[in-house]
């Protein structure tokens, strides 16, 4: 739950804040498995971030902790998003605000932390370094989902064909809790859904049907995390007739406002839409259902992942792969962290003294978002 209320800056600035939470704080997972987890997620579809919390409640506490990981992460925005539906007069300016413009700020630090603390277990030779490199600039010359996607790739080849490991015993198995048949059965339910509420909306000719195959299509196809999504949520409800443009795009400029994944930003069109759902019930009907595909997608594919990284030339291309993760989040460190948060000196100055009071003072990464929001409010009221 604290993470769900202090998550500023993102879907990477959530993975530096799980990564400061859990594998530095808490010791729950080592920085190995963790970022062999962000990178499985990576490669699927979905919301990135959320699918790691799903992963680490998973592990944590089985079924009950990933939908407790889940709620806690989520229902906090999603709350918010919905009350926002009920008043957006009130709530018009709060994304403008010099408050959470400085947790934007806060966010640069908490990323720069994480890049900070991964490359150096991650990245220990030339070897791999180089690797973070070469990604980094892909992603910046390329700035789109495939340039991601072919980063890991190369990584994992280069890791594969180059990054030569000490024989040592593996990873210590991390028991998600998920059996290979269960997975089975997850990722066969997401293509049939994803086949299947398509035709029965063609079929029935229906409205609300409408919705449902829009929004889980929209949870289901989506790569590179929150922003992506948004047009297809937009070609799914204000054709519809349901949410006019501008309210639509007030959603949108709250939803930057909250913590959290954007994806909770259906939550806010669940409530204000005018139809077959509205109000509360619309708000959590949505909620749930543009994050079913990320639930299957990730316990679908998490049997099968961790016992294939355990085999030794797997263990090589995850070397690689991790690098490029690094290099991936290095370029994400500028762009959009760093290109939508620091617009100044002062900026800089806040974000550069929440780096240091995380990484050589060790201060709690609440106490630093909040005097980073304190710091946003008396620079720009």
């Amino acid at each position: 739950m604290k993470l769900g209320l202090t998550s500023f800056g993102g879907p990477v600035a959530h993975l530096g804040y799980f990564r400061a939470e859990i594998v530095d704080r808490r010791r729950w997972l080592d920085d190995r498995s963790y970022t062999d987890l962000v990178a499985l997620c990576q490669f699927l579809p979905g919301p990135a971030s959320s699918q790691v919390g799903m992963a680490l409640g998973m592990a944590r506490a089985g079924w009950l902790g990933a939908v407790a990981a889940w709620c806690g992460f989520t229902l906090p925005s999603a709350v918010a998003l919905i009350a926002f539906a009920y008043g957006i007069s009130r709530w018009g300016a709060l994304a403008n605000s010099g408050a959470v413009h400085g947790l934007k700020v806060a966010a640069v630090a908490v990323v720069a932390q994480a890049v900070w603390g991964m490359a150096k277990n991650l990245c220990p030779d030339r070897a791999r370094a180089a690797m973070a490199v070469i990604a980094a600039l892909l992603v910046l010359a390329l700035p789109n989902t495939v340039s991601q996607i072919s980063a890991i790739a190369l990584g994992g080849l280069f890791g594969w064909r180059v990054v030569k490991l000490p024989r040592q015993q593996p990873v210590a198995h991390r028991g998600f809790g998920v059996s290979k048949t269960a997975g089975a059965i997850a990722l066969t339910l997401f293509v049939v859904l994803l086949i299947g509420l398509p035709l029965v909306a063609l079929a029935t000719q229906s409205l609300l049907w409408n919705i449902v195959a829009g929004i889980y299509r929209a949870g289901a196809l989506v790569f590179g995390g929150g922003h992506v999504v948004l047009p297809l949520l937009q070609a799914t409800v204000v054709p519809a007739g349901v949410i006019s443009n501008e309210q639509f795009l007030a959603g949108y400029g709250a939803a930057q406002a909250v913590p959290g994944p954007l994806f909770s930003f259906a939550a806010y069109l669940g409530a204000v839409m005018h139809g077959p759902l509205s109000g509360w019930s619309g708000g959590l009907a949505l909620l749930i259902l543009i994050f079913v595909p990320a639930f299957l997608l990730v316990f679908g594919a998490l049997p099968f992942w961790d016992a294939l990284r355990q085999r030794d030339g797997v263990q090589s291309a995850m070397a690689g792969v991790n690098a490029a993760v690094v290099g991936i989040l290095l370029a994400a460190l500028y762009d959009p962290v760093w290109t939508s948060a620091i617009h100044g000196r002062a900026d800089f100055a806040v974000a550069l003294a929440a780096f240091a009071l995380l990484v050589y003072a060790r201060i709690s990464p609440l106490l630093v978002v909040l005097l980073a929001a304190a710091a946003g409010w008396a620079i720009l009221g």
